[in-house]
């Protein structure tokens, strides 16, 4: 691989102002009738290292399913994209499926992470910068859920978006909406995104990927209090909670929840939170798509769909986009 553009150091860029508080979000989650626990904040050191574990397993399709689309049409969604462009990956975390489309990006002047842990993000553009010393990589710490800009060194270049994972599934259809536009406003007209999305299958094939036979997935999800426990003086008993992962298929999404397993009162910092037996803390939704019913959210949110590439057995798909 050859990539031409100038050195630059990897010193991330902050841009965005903090957001609510952990302690804000888990007090007014746990406050609705239906609790609800967002899934960001599954991922602190223990839960990354889970969520690694996760993609792994027999069980979780998702990621060597992308990985392998990525390997097999990767000169294809590189030729759909503009020359000499800044490609600004949204919630960058790892940086392996990128790491699959450089060896095909060969016209690429910068790389672009952003994410909100500053001090991962520096690891990971390190280690990218060393395995790729002539590309030009300028690391951001943002919120990708909010506005943010783009460094000024990039102005002047054609912008693509890379939102792998099938993340997009972690919003509901609206706000995947307006995430593709937010996108959009923070990349211009004129830019590319290439996006992750699983898609609609089997019940038991997407309730197994969420819910493995040796437990990786449910100590993910119950690590969640556990963080509450260690960073918000919280008085969650994780043994009391169980995890339970269930396609809805009125609204094409996996759900996990934590299920109570008995009535109890929590506490929180000063608050204190009660449970009746069996009532869940809704902390994760994975919407599923038909490749039609993404490009309809898609054309909704302001961009043209390109195409979109599926592996063999139609369990998940890539797509490009172009925002005139």
């Amino acid at each position: 691989m050859t990539i031409k553009p100038t050195f630059t150091d990897a010193t991330p860029v902050t841009l965005e102002a903090p957001p609510l508080s952990f302690l804000d979000d888990v007090r007014a989650g746990l406050s609705k009738p239906q609790k609800v626990l967002s899934p960001k904040y599954f991922y602190d050191e223990a839960g990354s290292a889970l969520f690694e574990a996760i993609t792994q397993l027999p069980e979780y399709y998702p990621t060597r399913t992308e990985i392998g689309i990525l390997d097999a049409c990767g000169s294809e969604i590189a030729a759909l994209l503009p020359e000499h462009a800044a490609l600004v990956e949204f919630g960058s975390g790892s940086t392996v499926k990128l790491r699959r489309l450089l060896h095909h990006l060969d016209t690429l002047a910068a790389y672009v992470p952003v994410d909100v842990s500053g001090e991962f993000l520096r690891g990971q553009a390190e280690a990218l910068q060393g395995d790729f010393p002539d590309l030009r990589v300028e690391p951001v710490v943002a919120d990708f859920t909010r506005d943010f800009d783009l460094p000024e060194s990039l102005n002047g270049l054609p912008r693509a978006g890379f939102f792998p994972g099938s993340t997009i599934g972690n919003f509901d259809p609206h706000e995947a909406e307006a995430l593709l536009r937010r996108f959009g406003r923070i990349l211009g007209p004129g830019a590319h995104m290439i996006v992750g999305v699983d898609l609609v299958k089997d019940t038991a094939v997407l309730e197994t990927a969420y819910d493995d036979a040796q437990g990786v997935t449910a100590a993910f999800n119950l690590n969640l209090l556990t963080r509450i426990n260690r960073e918000l003086a919280g008085r969650f008993e994780p043994d009391a909670f169980s995890h339970r992962a269930v396609f809805n298929t009125d609204a094409s999404r996996i759900e996990m929840h934590l299920v109570s397993c008995d009535a109890q009162a929590v506490r929180v910092g000063a608050d204190t939170f009660r449970f009746a037996a069996g009532e869940t803390i809704h902390t994760e939704s994975s919407y599923k798509y038909t490749p039609a019913t993404f490009r309809a959210l898609t054309e909704r949110a302001g961009w043209t769909w390109l195409t979109v590439w599926t592996d063999p057995e139609a369990l998940f798909s890539v797509h490009a986009l172009r925002l005139d």
